[in-house]
Parts: C-alpha cells; structure tokens; sequence
C-alpha cells in the first residue's frame, strides 16, 4: 500500500517546529555551498599552483592524489565520528580540518615548497570527506523531518557554490591576487559562514540504548541488577556503535546503494575530468567549445537537482532513478558514439540530468532508518568518493590506447550495474519523509 504522510510536526508532541526545519534546512543548504565554495577556490588556482611550483603534468596528477587518498582514508571512519560528536560538531571540527589544510597549502604555494603542499593537501581531504559525510546526515535528518526529498536541492547547493568558487577564482587570477591571498580568503568566508549556519542544525536523531536489552528480566532477581549501571550502558552503546559501524560494510541493501552511489560519482567526476578536453580532440574543434560541453553538463546536472525534488515527491525515488539512469547511459553512448558535434552536446545534456540524483538520493536511501544512518551513510560515501578519485584517472589511461571519447564508454558499465540493484534505494517500510511509493511488504 501507498506510504501515509507523516503527521505535522509541533513544538508539543516535542518535535521541531516548521519555522525551525525550515531554517534548518536553508542552513544546510549554506553548509553543502560552503563546502563546494572551498573545494573550488583551491581547483581554481591549480594552473598558478602549478606554475609556481613547477611541476610537471605527472607531478601535478600525483600531488592531487594525496587529497584523494586523505578523503578516501577518512570516510570509512566518518560514520563512528558523527556518532560520537553528532552532525553539528562533527561539521564544524572537520570543516576546521579542511580550513588548516588549504591554509597549509596557501603557505607551501608562498614557500614553493612541494612536500609541504602534499601534508596540506591530506589534511585538506581528510577534512572535506567527513564534512561532506557529517552535513549529508543532518541534510537527510532534515529532509526526514520535512517529510518530503529535499537532499538533491542540497547537493544544488554544493554545485552552486563551485560556481561561485570558480568564479571568484577567475576573478582573482585575472587580477594576479597571489594564491596564499586567495585561499586565506576563501578559507575565512568559509570558516565563518559554517560556524553561524550550525547553529540551526537540528539536533540528530536519539540513538535507541541497545544497553537496555542487556537488563535482567528474571522477576526473582534483585530490581537493583534489573539494569547495567551508567557506566555499563556506555560501554555497551559505545561497543554497539562500533558494531553497528562494522555491520554496515556486510548489509547487502547498504551495499548495493553504495553501488548505485559508484554509478553516478563516476559519471559525474569522469565528465567534470574529461568532457572538455574529450569534445576538443575527439571532433577537432576549439578550447572554447570544450568549455561549452562542460558547461552543459554542468547546467544540465544543476537543473536537474532543482528539479529533482518535485520530480521525487511525485513519482518517487525508484521510478526517478531509474530514468535518470537510463538518461545518462544514452548520453554517454550518445556522447561517445555520434559522429556530430551537435548530436554529441544533447548527449552531454542527457548525461548531466542523468548524473544528477544518483548521490543525494543514495544518501537518503542510506538514511531510512535514522538509527544506522551514521555508519551507512560512511559506507555509502565511502564507495562513491573513492570512484569519484579513482575512476577518472582511470578513464584517462584506457583514453591512452582508445582515444577520450571511446574512453567514456566504461563509464557505462557502473551504469549498467546500478540500473540492475536499483531497487536497493526502495523505501524501507515506516521510513519517514519519502515520496509515496510502493513498498514492499515486511
């Protein structure tokens, strides 16, 4: 049978009110902009960081690796810490983390010094991978509460703030403002911005004691031995939470999520990486062509996560998906296999809109039951980030023996592969704040 909605929500029943989700809600928004904001100030300067560094194309791929490698070493871990300093804390001291790395590496362009941009760009990962963990929690904590999807409009956040990103950074680069200047700006509107937008989290959502069941039911015992003391209890939860972390990376339901995440991260990094430069060489044509190309997947994809939370409350997160996915496996075929320009840019539009849910809505899939939300959520991410580090570069050496475009076509088979576990992201039954579809039966 169809979901029901969920009941109003009112300051007497002890939950928060309307005024307060929806200031929640637009702080979260600020939270993902903030976070794309900063990633995009430092990609932006990546030509002067080269430069000043004097490195080499190989230098340069292998010095980006240690972002990667310190995101991808972080987010298995990202579940445990948010269930221990809870999403707002969490958000705010990774969001520090993130700060101190860009700053290191301000210095290191300053000092010419390539070492000391690797330290800085690791710490710099590991702190955006479990900001990005920590504000897609409270992001689908928020969209439960509002009880309809809201998390691609969050994730349009992100993508609107590495506009403005990009932007100031063209902005600075075209005034010669040195790049420790810049990043020390940047990291400061960043900073200040997350600091007053955590103040209207709401509070996450009560883990269940799994100590209490540890309690004696005995009638012949003594009250008193009823039920393990405070101390018990906490050790009890804290082993409960570490294996509640553990369990998820077995749950095949979490897993195949994780799947369908890999689909569309790769989709969308491989185009953010290549696209470009894939439209000038594969049809001849100018740089700034390729910059178009990018362009339209980048609008397109932005579109489709301001759309896609009309498109979710009507039609559901299943039906969605699956067209989207559909969408994007015809715009890479399109994009790699048609011999016209023109043919080519629809499939890049094609490909965008069909990029655009995969990971928001993976999220709140992975965020159903808000008890477990921590750590499958870190398996979730986890999985999707490391395709999005990996799978580029790895387009990039199939590109060296088959060419750019042909290249794109094994961004299909993750595709392929997520279009086939789909069902995965189905609702679980009770699960609140999910657009009304059919579920299956307990």
């Amino acid at each position: 049978m169809n979901q029901p909605r969920p009941e109003p929500r009112s300051a007497a029943d002890g939950a928060p009110t309307a005024a307060r989700i929806n200031r929640a809600s637009w702080a979260v928004f600020l939270v993902f902009t903030l976070n794309g904001f900063a990633f995009a100030s430092w990609a932006s300067r990546l030509p002067t960081v080269r430069d000043r560094l004097d490195l080499e194309p190989n230098q340069m791929g292998l010095l980006l690796l240690f972002s990667a490698i310190g995101s991808i070493c972080a987010l298995p871990l990202a579940g445990l810490v948010v269930d221990r300093l809870g999403s707002r804390r969490a958000v705010e001291a990774f969001a520090g983390v993130a700060s101190v790395g860009l700053l290191v590496v301000a210095l290191s362009v300053a000092q010419e010094s390539v070492n000391l941009a690797r330290v800085g760009l690791f710490v710099s990962g590991v702190g955006i991978g479990v900001w990005d963990a920590s504000m897609n929690l409270q992001g689908a904590h928020v969209e439960q509460q509002l009880g309809r999807a809201i998390m691609p409009r969050f994730h349009a956040g992100f993508s609107f703030g590495t506009v403005a990103g990009a932007g100031f950074g063209a902005l600075f680069a075209a005034l010669h403002v040195p790049v420790p200047l810049h990043l020390t700006i940047a990291v400061a509107v960043a900073v200040v911005g997350v600091l007053l937008a955590v103040r209207l989290f709401l509070p996450d959502p009560a883990h269940e004691p799994e100590a209490v069941h540890l309690g004696r039911t005995d009638t012949n015992a003594d009250p008193a031995d009823s039920f393990p003391t405070s101390t018990e209890a906490a050790d009890a939860d804290k082993r409960a939470r570490r294996r509640r972390a553990l369990q998820a990376w077995t749950e095949p339901r979490t897993l195949m999520i994780g799947l369908v995440v890999l689909g569309a991260a790769l989709t969308e990094g491989a185009a953010n990486d290549w696209v470009s430069l894939a439209t000038v060489d594969g049809f001849s044509t100018s740089d700034s062509m390729g910059a178009v190309a990018l362009g339209v997947f980048l609008v397109a994809m932005t579109a489709m996560r301001l759309l896609g939370t009309g498109l979710l409350d009507r039609f559901g997160r299943l039906t969605v998906l699956r067209v989207l996915a559909a969408s994007a496996l015809l715009g890479v075929l399109a994009f790699a296999l048609l011999p016209h320009l023109v043919g080519a840019l629809v499939g890049v539009a094609l490909w965008g809109m069909g990029a655009a849910l995969g990971f928001p809505v993976g999220i709140s899939a992975a965020s159903d039951d808000p008890r477990r939300a921590a750590a499958r959520v870190s398996v979730v991410t986890t999985i999707g980030y490391s395709a999005f580090f990996v799978g580029p570069p790895l387009i990039g050496f199939i590109a060296h023996h088959v060419g750019y475009r042909h290249a794109l076509l094994f961004v299909g088979i993750p595709i392929a592969l997520g279009l086939v576990v789909m069902n995965a992201v189905r609702p679980l039954p009770g699960a609140v704040g999910q657009a009304t579809e059919r579920t299956p039966a307990p």
